[in-house]
């Protein structure tokens, strides 16, 4: 009776474990059947697409559409590809990552040291703007970037991108703030720190895990923008996303999925990038409590 109260007790444990992994394969099948479709469709001639073989691996597998997507795809009335757009969410995306991640750690940092009930109702404020969306707010901005002389220029889009994000941004880095101990910030008072130089030489060389985590979440969502890029780039500084959407949508010609598709991965090639590079880092940072609170 003992050994068989000894293995089905061993044998609960296992299945739930075998169960897991069934789990975790089905779901992983799931999200990346599109993904294999799209990278198998934009390696085929619009030959084998024609003859309906969406689903077929490819006979003769190349690299064309990648090229015609790069250099030639029409965007509208001009067929250079998401070629131009790269630069353009480079140069937009890097510094509206610096500075609102920069930004939202000095708010943050500055909430979690101000122990009043005023900075309280002032996070409570800032994580409203949190989740209101969007939309609610793009006619607002329109005016008064165009008051300034601000809308539709690379200032402008950078400037958006930065206050839209400052309210996740900020509440990130206070919730990790809080946990930090009082006496670290205390004892560069005591060695005569002002409050900047206490924030910029003690707190940020301490916060590896949530600057890391921050950066990722920014730079993910900066660059996969489409609507405020559309709206507040212009002409002269239309993201990648924007670009992508002119091809697939693109009426010249006949319909070319197998470029479009390609394009689509050349689009999302940066985000894979950062995270496979940094991807450690930023579950480390999570394991390590970045976004806790």
């Amino acid at each position: 009776m003992a050994a068989l109260t000894s293995r089905n007790s061993a044998f609960g444990p296992r299945a739930g474990r075998i169960g897991l992994y069934i789990f975790l394969v089905v779901s992983a099948v799931f999200f990346l059947l599109p993904l294999l479709l799209v990278v198998m469709n934009s390696l085929k001639p619009m030959e084998e697409i024609r003859q309906g073989n969406l689903l077929a691996l490819p006979m003769n597998p190349n690299f064309d559409a990648w090229v015609a997507a790069w250099k030639t795809a029409c965007t509208g009335l001009e067929c250079g590809g998401v070629r131009p757009g790269l630069w353009n969410s480079i140069k937009i995306t890097i510094p509206a990552v610096i500075i609102s991640t920069l930004a939202g750690a000095l708010n943050g940092y500055a909430l979690a040291q101000w122990k009043s009930r005023h900075a309280n109702m002032i996070m409570l404020l800032v994580t409203v703007g949190l989740f209101i969306p969007y939309q609610a707010m793009l006619y607002p901005t329109v005016k008064i970037l165009s008051n300034v002389g601000l809308f539709r220029t690379y200032i402008g889009i950078i400037l958006v991108h930065v206050v839209y994000g400052l309210p996740y941004t900020t509440l990130l880095f206070r919730n990790f703030y809080v946990g930090v101990p009082d006496e670290i910030s205390r004892a560069a008072r005591m060695e005569g720190a002002s409050f900047l130089r206490t924030f910029w030489s003690v707190i940020l060389p301490i916060s590896t895990n949530i600057l890391v985590v921050v950066a990722i979440l920014q730079f993910t969502g900066i660059w996969n923008d489409y609507l405020l890029g559309l709206i507040f780039a212009g002409n002269d500084n239309l993201p990648m996303t924007v670009q992508l959407t002119n091809i697939v949508n693109n009426s010249r010609g006949a319909a070319t999925p197998n470029i479009n598709m390609a394009a689509a991965l050349i689009t999302a090639i940066p985000t894979l990038i950062v995270y496979f590079l940094s991807g450690r880092y930023f579950v480390r940072g999570i394991a390590a409590g970045a976004v806790k609170g």
